[in-house]
């Protein structure tokens, strides 16, 4: 990954503990600025202001409040405020149903929680940053054409 370039991350999920995790993990990865919210609505209210380049998204969010957005309602918002932002899926549900919804609903991955979860973000974050370089890099080429 650019170490040149700090990727801004938003962490949304309602388990404390794993949050906590995951913020720890990116952190330690100097290229990182990691921001973390417990709910949708938090997340939502920073989306203007703060424009992230990959939001890692729970696909519950109600341990917390039990009326908050659930993640795919979130997952809806931030896609009707930019469509660009990639999103990942998070979920300790390892059912290809949930999956597929997700990716239905414009995820750009879907994550089971689990031991080797960082990694597998990690790998997803590359990938984006790859797309969307060749993205920028063929924009440029096609305008000098």
């Amino acid at each position: 990954m650019n170490t040149e370039q700090k990727i801004n991350i938003f962490l949304v999920d309602d388990d404390a503990m794993f949050l906590k995790l995951l913020e720890i993990e990116f952190l330690q990865q100097e290229n990182f600025i990691v921001q973390t919210f417990s709910t949708g609505e938090r997340c939502m209210q920073q989306l203007p202001s703060h424009r992230p380049d990959v939001i890692i998204l729970d696909y519950h969010l109600d341990g917390i409040d039990k009326n908050a957005m659930n993640g795919m309602e979130t997952l809806g918002r931030i896609k009707a405020f930019n469509p660009d932002i990639p999103v990942i899926m998070l979920s300790s549900q390892d059912k290809i149903d949930v999956a597929i919804n997700c990716m239905h609903n414009k995820a750009f991955d879907y994550v089971v929680k689990s031991e080797t979860a960082f990694m597998r973000l990690q790998k997803i974050i590359s990938t984006i940053l790859h797309y969307q370089k060749l993205e920028k890099e063929l924009s440029w080429y096609m305008e000098r054409m």
